[in-house]
């Protein structure tokens, strides 16, 4: 197979004629032929070639050709020869989402989808798409591409090479069209990576069995009972009880058990922290079951950690974690999070803070900083290899809840499927987040075969 990169153009010729340079023709290895399969997505069509005098890699598409295999937009993108007479142009790349109000094509998600489309077109056809936009029966997508001036409009394609799913909605995920357009995908052999969210419970389940993992998660159980909170509870003075399908630090609470005062129950409640004290196990369990009834079946209890401090708040850290183009994983970018005071999470929107992961290990292992922060990247590249390893689905991008203790010993408290992209706000980490938009582009073209292998 060849692969090389050359300029789309268009031509106002009626018949189903492909004209391409000759420097073109010759690394494509396709001198003396007559006539190609040309593919898009998933389409295909027979038409014939001819050689034109012009320097550079040039390929030109007549009218004929452009409409039969809805080739969007010309400009620069690869080209493929299988040696079978087939070449294919792309790749066709599909981020799907979902609408959102107002002037917005894609709601809050609208700005990331933007980036990542203008950074796509230079390398590959790249489009948004919602889940009403498939036309199943004519295999094809009603796909949003971005104009030049960044301005949104329609063009039906075929079946993208690969999907990219930015679907937002937990809910909508479980639904049971949701479920069977994923299967769609993959029945037709076309790769679809970030599957769907991830419960707390999942991932615990996905790496019970894998030793090398546990080695770096804290105890966990998936609705303990009653009996279970109270003897790790005692077992390990402080966990955390968190819900299995929450997010933004919704629902958690930081238990801790002193043995001559009694219970405590640290929370959130609208917009403010709120520290409980219990003389028995019983009113606290009470207190949780008035709260939340039989809600808690779907809460989960992990082992606390003695997290390293910085002004006597815990600092936990994200590692947002993408696959290359090489299919190996990276650690793109990592913020660390520090609690606001008096707060169950490091989450910034209750009163935690962000900075970069050399602030805050500058401040609390000063020079093993370095050391302590290579290896806890090495530990994350591992766990993410450990999930998936037990993942029956393809993931390309990951979002780490990871801790350090006082040792540097280093800890897994969540894995997101879908991380949310607030570290990249930080000052000191917009480069990292241009970085990974790059690394979704890269996996996108590996999984796509458009990415030379070096396994071939």
């Amino acid at each position: 197979m060849s692969l090389t990169f050359c300029n789309i153009h268009f031509s106002q010729k009626p018949n189903k004629v492909v004209y391409l340079s000759q420097p073109l023709i010759k690394q494509l290895k396709l001198t003396g032929k007559k006539s190609i399969h040309l593919k898009l997505g998933k389409e295909v069509i027979a038409a014939a070639i001819r050689p034109i005098k012009k320097t550079g890699n040039h390929l030109y598409l007549s009218s004929g050709v452009r409409q039969s295999i809805r080739i969007p937009k010309s400009g620069s993108v690869y080209v493929t020869s299988s040696g079978e007479d087939e070449l294919q142009l792309g790749p066709l790349v599909g981020v799907l989402t979902d609408s959102g109000g107002g002037s917005s094509p894609f709601g809050a998600r609208t700005g990331f989808i933007r980036q990542l489309l203008k950074l796509g077109e230079k390398k590959a056809f790249f489009f948004a798409f919602t889940p009403r936009d498939i036309n199943w029966q004519n295999e094809t997508v009603n796909g949003h591409f971005l104009n030049p001036q960044g301005g949104w409009y329609r063009k039906i394609v075929p079946l993208p090479d690969v999907v990219y799913n930015r679907l937002p909605s937990r809910k909508a995920e479980t639904t049971s069209s949701i479920q069977s357009l994923r299967e769609r995908f993959i029945r037709k052999k076309i790769p679809f990576f970030n599957w769907s969210f991830f419960n707390k419970s999942d991932v615990y389940k996905l790496l019970e069995g894998d030793a090398e993992a546990q080695q770096h998660m804290p105890e966990s159980v998936n609705n303990p009972e009653p009996e279970k909170i109270k003897e790790l509870l005692e077992k390990h003075q402080f966990v955390y009880y968190k819900p299995t399908a929450g997010s933004l630090g919704n629902g958690i609470y930081r238990l801790t058990y002193h043995p001559k005062r009694g219970y405590f129950a640290r929370y959130r409640r609208s917009n403010s922290n709120v520290l409980l004290r219990f003389s028995s196990f019983k009113s606290l369990m009470r207190m949780l079951t008035a709260r939340h009834g039989t809600y808690l079946s779907r809460y989960v209890i992990q082992q606390g950690i003695r997290l390293v401090e910085i002004d006597g708040c815990p600092i936990d850290f994200r590692f947002h974690m993408h696959k290359n183009g090489k299919n190996e994983w990276v650690a793109v970018g990592i913020g660390a999070k520090k609690a606001g005071r008096g707060s169950v999470t490091t989450h910034i929107k209750n009163g935690g803070s962000l900075m970069t992961p050399e602030q805050a290990l500058g401040r609390t292992f000063g020079p093993r900083a370095g050391d302590v922060l290579d290896y806890a990247k090495r530990v994350a590249i591992r766990l993410c290899q450990s999930i998936e390893r037990n993942f029956p689905h393809t993931l390309g991008e990951l979002g780490l809840d990871i801790g350090i203790d006082k040792d540097g010993e280093v800890y897994m408290f969540e894995a997101n499927a879908k991380p949310g992209r607030s570290i990249f706000k930080h000052p000191a980490l917009k480069e990292e987040g241009r970085a990974s938009l790059n690394y979704i582009l890269e996996h996108c073209l590996f999984l796509s075969r458009f990415r030379r292998r070096e396994n071939g």
